[in-house]
């Protein structure tokens, strides 16, 4: 039953997710950041309470806002220019956050409660917000649909063999403290499903891009034929940098989630849990492939 919903879940949200990245506006993508951001920070500062942590959360969501708001109004076709502005204003507001929150928690009667609260909102903000920005950033480069299109395939597919594979021959566990269930067959069948889609896309990505295009789903400039085409080398080597991140990502949540003693962040999707449980393994992925793009460009 629970691997039904799971996949029911993702049968519906997958072609969702897909005409968002593929099609939708920066701005209309920006809010829908905003949106799947809320709703992880609103997880994580939940998680944080088993911590004995009060969160700031009206301030959190109102900075969490507003950032997305400025990234919405803030955005450029030119990706030299957005990937400049982007750059400055993330590390201008990632330095911020821990003075502001701190700031608002000195208001508080109980202070000792002040320093663990501001940590918190400040971590969320590194730890959830900034990828999801970057996603949003990656749209505005050369090719960005195809790269999202790209970094979504190998997460999910890594992801889906190591459940799989771990579910049936996994022997061996990698991290028996923090998860449990993970196995070093699943991570290695992760990591080769990745390698296989890194190498399939590269293959395959300039037909792939046309049928987009021809579906009026992405346009000229969303295509992998607006990329100087890389070598397979780099792209295998891309896409291991990808899976090993996605999968420390998936580690990192999971440790979060025993110390706080649950299973899942929440009960938002059927069968994934909660909205952190299903992109854990994006935030750690998706600045690797924005650091990537942003140096692609700074050449």
């Amino acid at each position: 039953m629970q691997l039904l919903k799971r996949i029911l879940t993702a049968v519906v949200l997958i072609p969702i997710v897909l005409a968002i990245i593929l099609r939708a506006p920066v701005p209309v993508l920006a809010v829908v950041a905003a949106i799947v951001a809320l709703v992880t920070v609103h997880e994580l500062l939940k998680l944080s309470e088993a911590y004995n942590i009060q969160p700031l959360r009206l301030p959190t969501y109102i900075f969490v806002a507003l950032f997305f708001l400025l990234l919405a109004v803030n955005h450029s076709d030119t990706p030299l220019l957005s990937t400049a502005t982007f750059t400055t204003s993330a590390l201008f507001v990632a330095a911020f956050a821990p003075f502001a929150f701190l700031t608002i928690a000195m208001k508080r009667q109980e202070l000792r409660t002040s320093f663990a609260a501001a940590m918190v909102s400040a971590f969320s903000f590194a730890y959830v917000v900034l990828p999801l920005a970057m996603l949003v950033q990656l749209r505005e480069q050369w090719a960005g649909a195809f790269l999202i299109l790209y970094l979504l395939c190998v997460v999910w597919a890594g992801d889906i063999f190591a459940y799989f594979v771990g579910k049936s021959i996994g022997r061996h566990l990698m991290s028996p403290r923090i998860s449990p269930k993970k196995t070093w067959e699943g991570a290695i069948a992760s990591l080769a499903a990745s390698l296989g889609i890194g190498w399939l896309l590269w293959t395959y990505a300039t037909p792939i891009s046309t049928w987009l295009l021809g579906h009026h789903l992405i346009q000229q400039r969303d295509g992998y034929f607006a990329l100087q085409s890389p070598e397979l080398g780099p792209i295998l080597l891309l896409s291991a940098a990808l899976n090993v991140a996605a999968q420390l990502g998936d580690l990192v949540e999971s440790l979060i989630k025993r110390g706080a003693n649950v299973k899942d962040s929440g009960a938002l999707l059927p069968g994934h849990g909660g909205m952190l449980d299903r992109i854990d393994a994006l935030l750690f992925a998706a600045p690797v492939l924005w650091f990537f793009a942003a140096w692609r460009v700074m050449q």
